[in-house]
């Protein structure tokens, strides 16, 4: 006889990223009832040129979503930021087409983040990122589409994808200290899934008396509240966007 199953969650990760799946497992660690499945597309690098957009067509993802589903996952995320410069409505499409393929709930992890300023009621973002100016300008113009201001965009100046995640925890703690520290901002947001900025988002918040939202942390507490899984005692070590009560966000597409 087969034993009743958990919530399962499926992830769509960038093929050279290091960061999202040891940090999710971290943050899943101490949730009961939930696991989580993985699936690599190819992005190498992130410029605003035609070839690095090329790496987030939706072909190779649908493909990737639809062998996800044979796991009978309960939702299927897209764990990049890759909305946040290419616009939320491609998020958006991306989303609807993976449920039309695969029939499961999807969301991303540039939707996530979008979710998180609506329920905390933040409209001024400090940006944190590795990437180079242009792509913080092109976020910023996102955004801006969106009704959000971005008053403070610090980035490291990198576009190799796999060297995000070789960027000092130090510097990224001072980024985001930084980017806290200024009366303009209301929220920081580490905006890429191959930077940690969650290990000490909790312990920041608490310094600075803001939301400091990281990539990773983000995405898993929408894909786990789109499967319906609780989320309690995640906030102290991993930041309060756990604490959104479930009723004050809405659909993750």
């Amino acid at each position: 006889m087969l034993a009743p199953r958990g919530r399962r969650i499926g992830m769509l990760t960038p093929s050279s990223n290091t960061v999202l799946e040891p940090v999710t497992s971290a943050i899943m660690s101490s949730v009961r009832g939930a696991t989580v499945h993985y699936a690599r597309l190819r992005v190498t690098q992130i410029t605003l040129g035609e070839d690095a957009g090329a790496q987030f067509a939706a072909e190779p993802m649908l493909s990737a979503a639809v062998l996800l589903a044979d796991a009978h996952v309960d939702v299927i995320v897209w764990n990049g930021t890759s909305g946040s410069w290419l616009g939320l409505d491609r998020d958006r499409s991306l989303c609807a087409a993976i449920s039309t393929a695969a029939g499961i709930p999807a969301t991303t992890s540039a939707l996530a983040l979008a979710e998180a300023y609506r329920a905390l009621g933040v409209r001024r973002i400090g940006l944190v990122t590795p990437y180079t100016d242009d792509v913080n300008e092109a976020i910023a113009a996102r955004y801006a589409d969106a009704g959000l201001e971005c008053p403070v965009r610090l980035g490291c100046g990198l576009y190799v994808n796999e060297e995000f995640a070789c960027v000092a925890p130090d510097v990224v703690e001072a980024m985001i200290r930084r980017a806290a520290a200024s009366p303009d901002v209301e929220a920081v947001a580490v905006v890429c899934t191959n930077m940690n900025g969650a290990a000490r988002s909790a312990a920041l918040e608490r310094e600075y008396g803001k939301p400091i939202l990281d990539s990773v942390a983000v995405t898993a507490w929408q894909a786990l509240r789109m499967a319906g899984v609780p989320r309690t005692g995640l906030a102290a070590s991993w930041g309060g966007v756990f604490d959104i009560p479930q009723d004050e966000a809405c659909g993750g597409g």
